[in-house]
């Protein structure tokens, strides 16, 4: 059995993002080590999109977890929008910390529960990173805002980074 994150309905965004940060504490090194060095050849090639492989297998768990759980975190898609990690939109990203060696691109996900149209707030995901080579330097980090404005959740993403 794989751990999955222990999201129940009732949650609010902080016990969604608790129980995130939980399964990602678990799984991450573990996946990135086990992929590390195929993902290193893939960053000669391919660059930055390297860290999209490594979310596609880390994400998708946490995702299938909060539908089953009763919420939706996806938005309708754009015909040039870019996904990785099932439900990371770049659009809805922004990257403008750090160094070249450890970046910091967030994204978020508005998080409603599926039988109303109300966000219960928004789920951030943080992934550092190197622009340099393959490397997270440390574990990807989810943080909750009550905000679903886009104009707030910027406004939230920088009272975290600022």
């Amino acid at each position: 059995m794989t751990a999955k994150p222990g999201f129940r309905y009732d949650m609010t965004i902080e016990d969604i993002g608790e129980a995130g940060n939980q399964y990602i504490e678990l799984v991450w090194k573990s996946l990135y080590d086990s992929m590390h060095d195929q993902l290193t050849i893939a960053f000669r090639e391919i660059e930055d999109a390297a860290y999209g492989l490594y979310l596609d297998q880390l994400m998708p768990t946490l995702f299938d977890s909060l539908e089953e759980s009763g919420f939706e975190a996806a938005e309708p898609l754009k015909e040039d929008d870019f996904v990785i990690g099932k439900c990371l939109l770049f659009r809805n990203s922004l990257e403008k910390w750090g160094t070249e060696e450890k970046r910091f691109r967030i994204f978020w996900n508005v998080i409603r529960r599926k039988n109303s149209q109300q966000p219960i707030g928004t789920l951030l995901t943080e992934i550092p990173h190197s622009h340099l080579k393959f490397d997270i330097p440390v574990a990807p980090v989810l943080y909750s805002l009550r905000e679903w404005e886009r104009e707030q959740i910027a406004q939230g993403i920088r009272r975290i980074k600022e």
